[in-house]
């Protein structure tokens, strides 16, 4: 979350912010009321507690009397009035705290305005497109003829939008993940394995809470929710600690199935694009603040050695003020070129969160031994999401007998050249 006190010293860089993100400027209104009545109960209250203080010495040392009885009611009042104060003050704290939680953060002056996705910037497109000598065919085509995915079976099991790799499609899975684990390592990653359930205040710590809570699967009895994204578990495992200097940077890689409900966006398309359980190795870095914005385009290299690795043709886009996510000051999407439909498919995000996440999870660092705390901050890449990757592997390695040639780095992880 922001700084209040950015918030209420310029409003109208918020207010500009907002419009640049295609919010309602109306949750800054209603900060800025909220704000300014809660700081004006304060100041009353600060100015009834002192004379009360001061009235009840003079009380202590007054004798019995209708002056002392009068002073004495007059207290109870200043008494009341307090507790008025205070009671309307906790409903301002909500009211602020909503807002605060609702509000986006800032772009970095670097990010591109525009209002959606067509106004995102292409950095730069790598990799010769392939060229096909017969019609190549979609994905799920090269998966059913080669029974490496079953959609009807997984349909059956939890519903559309999910599916089941089965044979030569799970062991790719299987061997796509361990690659990346494995290179997140050479990179200086240390992998974990956090749980895949997380509660409310991890959500709210990454900015997914409240932001996306209707996108997310909630687990009613226990109040908990499947995880959105490693991001979560990873980042919150920090929550509320605070490091010294040379203990940063700190960078952590895990592998975690994610789920999202996918609301409003045909989670039962054709395939495996847009689907509400997906694999994804995750990359997450704790820094020091002077360093994030070199960091960011360091950790976008890390995601790119895998798709160069896998011999896939990619590009990558800055994304515009109105397509980031909530949390981003800035993100790159790295992008896989699917032949079937000349379609490109994100299959990473790379994002510099500043101390946006870090204010929320409360995770901190010491500048000097003899120095106040300062929020880190906090930094995060797919490195990759599986099933567009797939995609892009079942599309681009696709030949005309409808096999599928094995990329030549996870050869060693499946033991086999091809599938089929």
């Amino acid at each position: 979350m922001l700084d209040a006190n950015i918030i209420r010293t310029q409003p109208e860089m918020i207010r500009q912010m907002l419009v640049n993100r295609n919010k309602d400027t109306e949750i800054l209104d209603r900060f800025l009321s909220a704000d300014s009545e809660w700081r004006s109960l304060t100041n009353e209250n600060n100015r009834l507690r002192k004379v009360r203080n001061e009235v009840s010495i003079q009380i202590s040392k007054m004798g019995k009397g209708d002056e002392k009885e009068a002073k004495v009611a007059e207290m109870r009042d200043v008494a009341e009035k307090i507790k008025n104060n205070d009671a309307r003050m906790a409903e301002l704290d909500l009211v602020r705290e909503d807002c605060i939680l609702n509000i986006p953060n800032i772009p970095h002056s670097s990010v591109p305005l525009g209002k959606d996705s067509t106004e995102n910037v292409v950095v730069f497109e790598k990799g010769e497109k392939r060229k096909f000598d017969f019609t190549p065919k979609q994905h799920w085509e090269i998966a059913e003829a080669l029974d490496i995915i079953d959609f009807d079976r997984g349909v059956k099991v939890a519903g559309s939008g999910f599916y089941c790799l089965k044979g030569d499609g799970a062991r790719l899975e299987r061997a796509l993940i361990n690659f990346f684990l494995d290179t997140h390592r050479k990179q200086g990653y240390t992998e974990v394995f956090p749980p895949v359930v997380v509660n409310k205040a991890a959500l709210t710590g990454t900015g997914q809470y409240p932001n996306l809570k209707e996108d997310m699967y909630f687990i009613e009895k226990d109040e908990m929710f499947l995880n959105p994204t490693a991001e979560v578990p990873i980042t919150n495992l920090f929550m509320d600690e605070i490091f010294e200097k040379d203990q940063l940077p700190i960078l952590y890689t895990a592998y975690l199935p994610s789920f999202r409900r996918e609301v409003g966006k045909h989670a039962d398309t054709k395939g495996i694009i847009r689907v509400h359980e997906f694999n994804k190795v995750e990359m997450v870095r704790f820094v020091h603040p002077d360093t994030s914005y070199d960091i960011l385009e360091r950790l976008r290299r890390d995601a790119e050695e895998l798709v160069e690795a896998l011999g896939l043709p990619y590009r990558v886009l800055l994304l515009c003020t109105g397509d980031m996510s909530f949390s981003c000051s800035k993100c790159y999407d790295i992008e896989l070129h699917a032949p079937a439909n000349d379609a490109w498919l994100e299959a990473s995000s790379c994002s510099n969160f500043t101390d946006f996440q870090a204010r929320r999870a409360r995770i901190k660092f010491r500048p000097e031994p003899h120095l106040k705390s300062e929020f880190i901050h906090t930094l995060n890449g797919s490195g990759l999401a599986l099933p567009r990757t797939m995609v892009a592997i079942l599309e681009n390695y696709q030949n005309k007998d409808g096999t599928v040639t094995v990329p030549e780095v996870l050869r060693k992880y499946m033991g086999q050249d091809t599938i089929g």
